[in-house]
């Protein structure tokens, strides 16, 4: 029997209405006829209306009561997560004149961001009067080789190359800033291995000056994404390595020659070009920026060797100010970027406060205070507290206030409700009475709510170093906004108490585990699996010491492909239960190994049902049966890992199905290299089964449902998910109305 904190009182203003009519023969018998709209049955619901509202704040002592306990325990209820992400800041079409002012301007950090939900910058930002395109070199097609065959044999004689010559062609990557989710591998898809930022002054006569302006100032910003994708089966999850690269800068020596200068690194926030962030470089003086000619017609070697790129559009090429390449710095397999733009910096979702007064001190002990918002960001907090002769004084924060000695000037925070506590003489000081508290600096704020799409924020409200307003920016927002999650309340954080009774935090059984995985703050998990003992590199299913945690992502549609945790996901789960974990242990968080499934089914239609509704109807009740999340298997949490599929468990599935009068058959398939394999039976009665190891999941691939007939052979039927070596994209046109 569930346990439920019962209601002191559960009448309502129906009740207490019947009770009182109940009562009137035995002590009004002489009033016969209490009908609606009587004057004394009037009174009987004003003072039922009345009860009624007493009952209720009564039943609110139960409720009151869980959060003294959850007080009692030292359980604050989580804060709200803010969102973040990168925009680019340029200036505005009209912000010079003429050519004289062109200037970088330093933007103050906390710059408004206005969209749906404000957001504002974390950093300071010089922005540079420039623009940027970016490209790479790509390696010709079969097709463009073939066309090209005898342009190129001459190209060895046209540059009086001594190698073999490696065409290529000029190729916009992220046009007009647009992210690309699949990423750009600039290591696979490149003859050089290297990714060019062309620097573009506003107009081609201002490229001097604009060359000047970036001359005098120290840093240029480069927002970057990295492509977030799918580790491998059972990659081992911890602490990114960093990527070895460089950022260089095209200069001309005095023959003409192209040198490239290694750009100082200031800090850099992609650690490494392993996350999303802004890489912040600094520029050298004016005469070592410069740039390559790009007219053939003056300039015979434009784009050659490792020369830039030839931009063979004539207005960019015109106003190319210098070129900034990003390149690895040793021999590697792969290096995938989502996006990369300049004068870019990171926003988050808070909002700042500075200088507002709390209230006076009353110089009662353990008083509180409310903040100015909630879901505050702790390690911004600057609490001040008035001291006779001294003006305001800053007080530290402290997690307990039972650490904290009689003299300490010290407060504690509850960050969710947005509430500061301060001691009792004994542990830690009381503000003096009649003192005033104020908030020196905060920033608060989070929430679902900031998870915005590309765009969203489209205004900016800023101010220069030396507090001037900046009116003539720009922002642009390439990249969706994440991150963001809502505070906790009150029935999550009971929810949680039975658990930390249990594990007090830590990890330590099976349920710990899979309890505090789902608990991961920032990651929404369809479903946990904890397989102890088992070491995922070898496949050793009885290796002592070793936890691997299999998790899979919440998703809603039941198409394929079947859910899968993205790097991100799995790093965030890794940290969170490497810092509860038992010292000894060796812990893994992975994904679940897919053994592609085919299903071919024959049915009989009952009469009175459609054929397309019924068959319909069939294959989403496989595709949920074999769902790895709920509903899906047999008890509706997701089909068992390890679990065989059988062809007459499908039956009976199917068999379930309305509309469905008879199972004429299944045959199950596997994938052979690009092929179908049917999985062969003993004979024409026995049944078939799929057998998978403990690791592994069905994914279904492909599944075909016929009428009337046996089922069909999938190895005659072509993959919908793969289009073949083949495939040719034919472009078609809608007609018109």
């Amino acid at each position: 029997m569930p346990v439920r904190p019962p209601a002191l009182d559960d009448r309502n203003f129906d009740d207490l209405v019947d009770e009182v009519l109940a009562r009137i023969p035995a002590h009004t018998p002489e009033w016969t006829n209490p009908r609606l709209g009587d004057p004394g049955r009037t009174l009987i619901e004003l003072f039922a209306w009345l009860t009624d509202t007493l009952l209720y704040r009564a039943n609110l002592i139960p409720e009151r009561q869980r959060l003294v306990f959850l007080k009692l325990l030292g359980i604050p209820m989580r804060p709200a997560q803010a969102a973040r992400g990168l925009v680019s800041v340029f200036f505005k079409d009209d912000a010079f004149q003429k050519k004289e002012d062109i200037r970088a301007r330093t933007i103050r950090p906390l710059a408004r961001l206005i969209g749906p939900v404000n957001f504002e910058t974390r950093e300071e930002l010089m922005v540079l009067p420039i623009t940027a395109e970016l490209y790479y070199k790509r390696s010709l097609t079969e097709s463009e080789r073939d066309t090209m065959r005898d342009l190129l044999d001459g190209l060895q004689q046209v540059y009086r190359l001594n190698g073999v010559p490696t065409p290529y062609v000029t190729t916009p990557v992220f046009p007009d800033g647009a992210p690309d989710p699949a990423g750009f591998d600039l290591v696979r898809r490149t003859v050089d291995g290297c990714l060019w930022i062309a620097l573009l002054s506003p107009k081609p006569e201002w490229v001097a000056e604009t060359r000047q302006a970036l001359g005098a100032t120290t840093t240029l910003s480069i927002g970057v994404a990295p492509a977030i994708i799918t580790p491998e089966l059972f990659e081992e999850i911890g602490p990114r390595t960093r990527i070895p690269h460089v950022w260089e800068l095209s200069n001309l020596s005095i023959d003409g020659e192209v040198e490239y200068l290694t750009l100082e690194t200031l800090s850099d926030s992609t650690n490494g070009l392993t996350e999303r962030g802004v890489t912040r470089l600094a520029l050298p003086s004016e005469e070592f920026l410069d740039a390559p000619g790009n007219d053939v017609r003056t300039a015979l070697d434009a784009g050659v060797g490792d020369r830039p790129p030839r931009i063979d559009d004539a207005e960019v090429a015109s106003r190319v100010v210098t070129w900034v390449r990003l390149r690895p710095a040793e021999r590697l397999e792969s290096l995938s970027l989502s996006w990369v733009g300049v004068n870019a910096v990171e926003s988050d979702q808070r909002q700042t406060l500075f200088n507002r007064i709390l209230g006076e001190s009353d110089g009662s002990i353990d008083q509180m205070m409310q903040l100015p918002g909630q879901s505050v960001e702790a390690e911004t907090l600057e609490l001040q507290v008035e001291v006779a002769g001294s003006g305001f004084q800053m007080w530290r924060r402290v997690e307990d206030l039972t650490t904290a000695g009689r003299d300490d000037a010290a407060y504690s925070l509850d960050s969710e409700a947005g509430i500061v506590r301060f001691g009792n003489g004994i542990r830690g000081s009381v503000p003096e009475t009649g003192r005033r508290v104020r908030v020196a600096r905060m920033r608060a704020g989070g929430g679902a709510a900031g998870n915005l799409p590309a765009g969203s924020l489209n205004k900016i409200e800023a101010f220069d170093l030396g507090g001037a307003k900046v009116e003539t920016l720009r922002v642009v927002q390439m990249l969706a906004t994440d991150g963001g999650a809502n505070s906790e309340s009150l029935v999550e954080a009971e929810q949680r108490i039975p658990a930390l009774f249990r594990h007090g935090n830590r990890a330590v059984t099976e349920e710990d585990y899979r309890r505090l995985a789902a608990a991961t703050p920032s990651v929404r998990l369809g479903r946990v699996e904890v397989l102890p003992r088992f070491k995922p590199h070898q496949r050793s299913p009885d290796v002592p010491g070793v936890v691997s945690v299999m998790i899979w992502p919440s998703k809603t549609e039941r198409l394929a492909p079947h859910p899968r945790p993205d790097r991100p996901t799995i790093e965030a789960v890794h940290q969170y239960l490497d810092q509860r974990r038992p010292l000894g242990v060796e812990l893994y968080v992975i994904s679940c190994e897919y053994i592609a499934l085919g299903l071919a089914v024959g049915v009989e239609i009952r009469d009175g049902f459609g054929r397309e509704t019924t068959l319909n109807a069939v294959r989403e009740s496989l595709r949920q049966f074999l769902w790895p999340l709920a509903p899906g298997g047999t008890g509706e949490t997701g089909w068992p890992l390890g679990g065989a599929v059988n062809d007459r468990e499908l039956a009976v599935e199917v068999a379930r199905t309305p509309g469905v009068g008879s199972v004429r058959g299944i045959n199950l398939f596997t994938r052979a290299g690009r092929n179908w394999q049917e999985i062969a039976r003993a004979n024409a009665c026995a049944s078939v089964t799929l057998a998978l190891r403990p690791w592994q999941l069905p994914e279904l691939l492909s599944i075909v449902v016929v009428e009337g007939e046996a089922p069909p052979d999938l190895r005659s039927a072509p993959n919908p998910f793969d289009p073949g070596p083949d495939s040719v994209a034919v472009p078609v046109v809608p007609d018109l109305c």
